[in-house]
């Protein structure tokens, strides 16, 4: 199997790019994290000076799921000029901050996840931030056949199917880092058999903030067998702060550049039919008011559902969504060289008070201060998800824009290939860029 190591560098280290290391000491308060690992900032006098900073620490330490080895979590933190800020983790390959500015120059994070480690191994995560695989989504009945043999995999979705790569999947471990000025690249290798998988794959995820506030990921893979891979980020987005709620992701205005939409069954597993999103409530393709939106859809439960990005035939990265918070001004847009996006507006956190649903049209208030969470009384038998400085996530309190091959699509022959062959190489890029309305 060819390495990606080749193509990304040494474990641990500064690759020979020009770029040299400014080691800071660790604080008090990292190395009662459990951190082993030096902080450190990169500095390249050859080459024109960046507006982008890296700096690298502890995250705490993290047990591996197989061996039981204890391992150190390094955290990753990028900063430009513009005042965006975003923090990655080597466990999971997670994006943990994501802190951009609003029109006033104000900044919020606008990703929701924990403040530790023991947070991101809850039961009650959602993958918050986290890099899925083998395969992104489900996979019906947890099995397919490939090259005429039938793989069944685990099953962790209902106990009928699997979801997000398994009972143990790429989010669960702590990935191997490797830096090169202000590149981060994770890799992380997964055997053959993994979760019922064949092959041994490795796969890698590269980072890297830009000066125009553009944060972009690239994943690359290998494998020793045939193998479908389909990875993704799951990063849940609230552009109006992370801890604001389903009041202002309903104020949200959303478009996604798609026609039509994989039909799914009542689990989410696709048929193989497509349904054309014209005079539907998928219609996105013009921007539309996320509440209202999600209050059309079937049974006002919101979006959940793989969206087919509409593109030329031999282009490459494409785009995929733009999502606006007017209250703020931030915007969000995605592009990706992948064929699908999932859509999906955290239906499945928890409702407290079984009183969270859309309306179809927003309070009158649209420009006024919300409530940021709702008032919980104690001993709910569904409480908030606790994340970030204590917030309180809920039911709709964000949306995600999971960029993917369609789900299920080993299953599928009029889908997208996703079988990865020995010699192959398996690439998948997505942008995040993040501006403001101007007047």
């Amino acid at each position: 199997m060819s390495s990606i190591c080749e193509q990304t560098g040494t474990p641990d280290s500064v690759q020979n790019s020009g770029a040299s290391v400014t080691i800071k000491s660790i604080d008090s308060v990292a190395e009662l994290r459990g951190s082993q690992t030096e902080s450190y900032e990169m500095v390249n006098p050859g080459r024109k000076e960046s507006s982008v900073t890296l700096t690298v620490d502890g995250f705490g330490v993290t047990v591996h799921p197989k061996t039981g080895a204890v391992e150190t979590v390094k955290r990753f933190t990028w900063q430009n000029e513009r005042g965006m800020l975003v923090q990655v983790i080597s466990y999971g390959a997670i994006i943990t901050v994501m802190k951009v500015p609003d029109r006033d120059g104000r900044v919020d994070d606008v990703v929701l996840g924990f403040d530790d480690i023991p947070g991101y191994q809850t039961s009650n995560n959602p993958y918050f931030g986290a890099t899925i695989g083998r395969i992104a989504n489900r996979v019906g009945g947890g099995k397919f056949t490939l090259n005429g043999q039938e793989f069944q995999v685990t099953k962790n979705f209902e106990s009928r199917h699997q979801l997000h790569g398994g009972k143990i999947g790429f989010d669960k471990y702590n990935w191997e880092a490797y830096v090169d000025g202000t590149v981060v690249t994770l890799t992380h290798t997964s055997p053959d058999g993994d979760e019922g998988y064949p092959g041994a794959v490795m796969v890698s995820v590269r980072y890297e903030l830009k000066e125009d506030n553009r944060f972009e990921a690239l994943f690359k893979a290998v494998s020793t067998k045939p193998t479908p891979i389909n990875l993704t980020n799951h990063s849940y987005f609230n552009l109006a702060g992370h801890a604001t709620g389903h009041e202002e992701i309903y104020r949200h205005v959303v478009s996604i550049n798609a026609d039509k939409i994989t039909d799914t069954d009542a689990d989410s597993i696709p048929s193989g039919k497509f349904v054309c999103v014209g005079g539907t409530p998928y219609d996105l393709r013009i921007p539309r008011e996320l509440g209202p939106a999600m209050a059309k859809t079937p049974g006002a439960a919101g979006f959940d559902d793989n969206f087919c990005i509409t593109k030329g035939t031999e282009q490459g990265r494409t785009f995929t969504a733009r999502v606006i918070h007017p209250h703020s001004g931030r915007v969000l847009e995605v592009y990706t060289d992948q064929p699908g996006v999932q859509f999906y507006t955290s239906n499945f956190m928890p409702d407290p008070n079984k009183n969270i649903r859309p309306k179809e049209v927003n309070a009158p208030e649209y420009y006024e201060v919300t409530r940021l969470e709702p008032v919980i009384p104690e001993g709910v038998s569904d409480p908030p998800i606790r994340g970030k400085g204590g917030a309180k996530y809920c039911k709709h309190g964000a949306f995600c824009l999971e960029t993917q091959n369609f789900p299920d699509a080993v299953n599928h022959p009029n889908f997208p290939p996703s079988v990865l062959n020995p010699g192959e190489q398996y690439v998948h890029e997505v942008v995040y860029k993040f501006d403001v309305l101007r007047d």
